[in-house]
């Protein structure tokens, strides 16, 4: 089975989820939380991508590889972050609006670092070619539209969107699991092969990233619940949007290119409801 035949729809219908619960004030919070949300959003655009160049230099994966955690890195928050900050005792308002203003960004952001990043790992020897206009389209496509339908939905229709939101909301894991599971049948040898590697860089790059980012709030004078969101919002990236980009037929058509992300959703999901359970246990 083509995973990139499950990934699309996936990835649409989770960006519609989030547009199903976003309103004015979660684009405005800027305003009013600055510090908050720029120490997050520091810590998704630009501290997540220097963490996972770092890495790369270290570990000296193979291009695939490498180019695919930094693709990770520059994708957007998670959708299910908003539930693992609820469950952690977090901000969830915070949580919505990174969430949101992150997608919004790296629609700009990810076309720019990518081209970069291709060049950097010189990937081209390995066979992969970015088109960055495809990669435009593609996000504009699968992430912008449907997060654009589902705040319309919840404007003419708040029940429906409410009623809606519980049901998608519901099904946003186990759906990443599905895909990721797909993954790992077709790719059974090359992950095995790579599993010890590759496994330590997803548990580096979350942990290193959560870390700093949670260390950078307490810093900057953050209370424990915007901390904790931070933490979630740093440490869960959409790794729907990495593994479609890398599948896309019209973008990098390279499944190898995925596999990163593919680890990282599962290691992420391990780390995350360990967190959330060391908090919970605490209080």
């Amino acid at each position: 089975m083509n995973p990139i035949l499950l990934v699309i729809p996936i990835l649409s219908v989770l960006m519609f989820d989030l547009g199903l619960t976003l309103t004015g004030s979660d684009f405005t919070r800027l305003m009013r939380q600055p510090r908050a949300v720029l120490v997050g959003l520091a810590g998704q655009l630009i501290l997540l991508p220097l963490v996972a160049a770092a890495l790369v230099l270290v570990f000296r994966p193979r291009a695939e590889f490498a180019l695919g955690f930094v693709l990770l890195a520059c994708c957007p928050g998670g959708s299910s972050s908003n539930i693992f900050s609820k469950l952690a005792g977090g901000n969830v308002a915070l949580s919505v609006t990174m969430t949101a203003l992150s997608s919004v960004l790296t629609l700009f952001t990810l076309p720019v670092l990518m081209d970069v990043a291709v060049d950097w790992v010189q990937a081209d020897y390995a066979g992969i070619h970015l088109p960055v206009g495809n990669l435009v389209v593609q996000n504009i496509v699968l992430m912008a539209l449907p997060i654009l339908l589902g705040i319309a939905v919840r404007r003419l229709a708040p029940r429906v969107a409410a009623k809606t939101d519980r049901v998608l909301s519901r099904l946003a894991f186990p759906a990443l699991m599905l895909l990721a599971g797909i993954f790992f049948v077709q790719h059974h040898a090359t992950i095995g092969e790579h599993i010890g590697s590759l496994g330590l860089m997803a548990l580096l790059l979350i942990v290193t990233a959560s870390t700093t980012g949670a260390f950078v709030g307490k810093v900057t004078g953050l209370e424990k619940r915007e901390r904790r969101t931070i933490v979630i919002e740093i440490g869960m990236q959409n790794a729907a949007q990495a593994i479609a980009i890398a599948t896309s037929p019209f973008v990098l058509a390279n499944e190898v290119v995925a596999i990163p992300a593919v680890i990282y959703a599962l290691i992420m999901n391990v780390v995350l409801l360990c967190y959330v359970g060391v908090i919970r246990l605490r209080a």
